[in-house]
Order: structure tokens, then C-alpha cells, then sequence
């Protein structure tokens, strides 16, 4: 990790550790945070990850990393995690398919009322998986895998629908705004209109059947960056069932997850994830933050 990781993942922490006293009163959530593939670097993120959440006060965070890519079936006969003991489900994977038994376990634990939570290229795995499609809304897929769904500058919904347009793709990273859309959600209330968040993959045109989704947070994709000219959705919630589910595209790397803006978005998904309510607050200095630089 570079100086300035390293500085920036503190300053954020910080922040959250900060913050933790109103949220530490409440009993803690047990999140289930998965990781083990991934075409990102899980194995930086999702340190960062557990660190962020647990100094909410708000979290006890048990990771469960699954077999590498190519291990034997015996070792995947040993990756059977119990959904039940958690009240939220953080996946950081992105790798082949998991055993049919734990698809099925897992399907039926958000259909059921637990939540999930999608951070950044989690969006991209299972594209076969059809429940898991619909969990997320929108992901990683070609354009022939579903819709597309955006803002223009009016703040209306744009459908680009499945077969035409672009597939799922990001520009250059970047520094960009974030723009809450929904003031009043639990995750985004308090939260200032725009905020800077550091440089990041600003994904576009993810696809699915973008079903029962609320879109809460937006970046605009600058054409200077190879981006669509939209506002493209960065945070999103989808109902499942009686579950709910909390998509976070921010989060490329270590800086980006530890980003205080998408770190708070991140926890406080999470505990709207797990419980339909927000107790983890807003730093007040958030509006305030300066991108970095390019």
C-alpha cells in the first residue's frame, strides 16, 4: 500500500471511528463478507472493508473466503456458509459459480428477508445465475444480458433496452462528483447533494432486467473520460422478495473503498441492508471533500 493509500484509508477510518459512538449503543449486526476470486484486488479491499465497518461500532464482520479459482471439488465441498447466523450478506466476489446447493441457500436466504449487499465488481459475477441477476438490477454484462438504465441532465430515467447501445464498460478512473437523487432514503438522508469522491472507475451501461431498483446516488460520465454523457447510477437498492438489497459501484481500490464518502455509503447500505434502518451518521464535513488529483 502507497503513502498515500495509507493516508487516505486512515483519514477515512478516522472519520467512521469517529462517528461510531451514536451507532455502538444499538446491538450489533452479524455481516458475512465474502471473498476468495475476483478480478479486483480482494485481498487489499476487503481488509478495508471489515476495518470500516466494525469501527461503525455498528458491525461484527466474519469473512469467509472461498476456494481459488481451479481448486478441487473437495474443496468446494467445504464452502458451506451458514446464511442464517447473519443479517447481511457483503458479497467482494467475482469468480466462477458457486456449488448449487449454496446458490440455492443463498437464494432463498434474501427471498426470505436478509439482505445483501453487492460492492463494485460484485456486480459483475454470475451472469448466468438469473435470481442473482435480478438481486443486483444491473451489472457487468453484455448488452444482449438486459436493459440499461440511467439519468439524463433533467434527472429522467433513460432505458437503453437490452440489445442496443453500449455493454457495461468504464473510462479512464478518475476523480468525479457523486449526486444524491433521493434525499429521504435511509442510506442517502443527510447526505449532501454532491460530493467529491476520488479517482475511481466510473462504470457505465450495466445491464439486467433493472427490476424493482431505486437509484440513490449518480456520477455523470464526462464524454472527456470516454464516459455516456448520462448520469450513471453509482448506489442503487433492489427489493428481492422480502430482502433487500444495497449496490455500491464505488470501491475500484484501497483509496476508493476507504474514500469517506463511499466508505459511510458503504456501512450505512449495509445497515439498511440488514435492518430497514440507518443508525450510522453523515460525516458533516462530507460536501466539503476536494477530489484528488488526476
Amino acid at each position: 500500500m502507497t503513502r498515500t493509500s495509507r493516508t487516505l484509508l486512515l483519514t477515512a477510518l478516522a472519520t467512521v471511528a469517529a462517528l461510531a459512538a451514536p451507532a455502538a449503543a444499538a446491538e450489533k449486526v452479524n455481516l458475512l463478507l465474502i471473498d476468495g476470486q475476483n478480478g479486483h484486488d480482494w485481498k487489499a479491499t476487503t481488509p478495508v472493508i471489515k476495518d470500516l465497518l466494525e469501527k461503525t461500532g455498528r458491525f461484527a464482520v466474519e469473512v469467509l473466503t472461498s476456494p481459488p479459482k481451479g481448486a478441487p471439488k473437495e474443496d468446494w465441498e467445504k464452502f458451506k456458509p451458514d446464511f442464517s447466523k447473519y443479517a447481511v450478506v457483503l458479497s467482494n466476489y467475482q469468480g466462477q459459480a458457486w456449488p448449487a446447493d449454496v446458490v440455492q441457500a443463498f437464494e432463498k436466504y434474501v427471498a426470505d428477508g436478509g439482505g445483501f449487499v453487492a460492492y463494485h465488481f460484485a456486480v459483475a459475477s454470475f451472469p448466468e445465475w438469473g435470481a442473482y441477476c435480478k438481486m443486483i438490477g444491473m451489472g457487468w454484462r453484455d448488452n444482449k444480458a438486459g436493459d440499461n438504465i440511467a439519468l439524463n441532465d433533467k434527472g429522467e430515467i433513460v432505458r437503453t433496452p437490452k440489445g442496443e447501445g453500449l455493454r457495461a464498460s468504464h473510462g479512464p478512473a478518475h476523480p468525479f462528483d457523486v449526486m444524491t437523487r433521493d434525499k429521504e432514503h435511509p442510506v442517502t438522508k443527510g447526505l449532501p447533494e454532491k460530493w467529491a469522491h476520488v479517482k475511481d472507475e466510473l462504470y457505465h451501461a450495466q445491464r439486467g432486467p433493472c427490476e424493482n431498483m431505486h437509484i440513490l446516488t449518480t456520477a455523470w460520465d464526462d464524454p472527456a473520460q470516454k464516459g455516456t454523457g448520462l448520469h450513471e447510477p453509482m448506489c442503487w437498492t433492489v427489493s428481492f422478495g422480502k430482502g433487500r438489497v444495497f449496490v455500491t459501484l464505488l470501491g475500484h481500490d484501497v483509496p476508493a473503498t476507504a474514500d469517506p464518502g463511499a466508505a459511510v455509503l458503504l456501512a450505512r447500505g449495509a445497515e439498511w441492508a440488514a435492518t430497514g434502518a440507518v443508525t450510522i451518521p453523515v460525516p458533516a464535513d462530507l460536501g466539503a471533500a476536494k477530489p484528488a488529483a488526476k
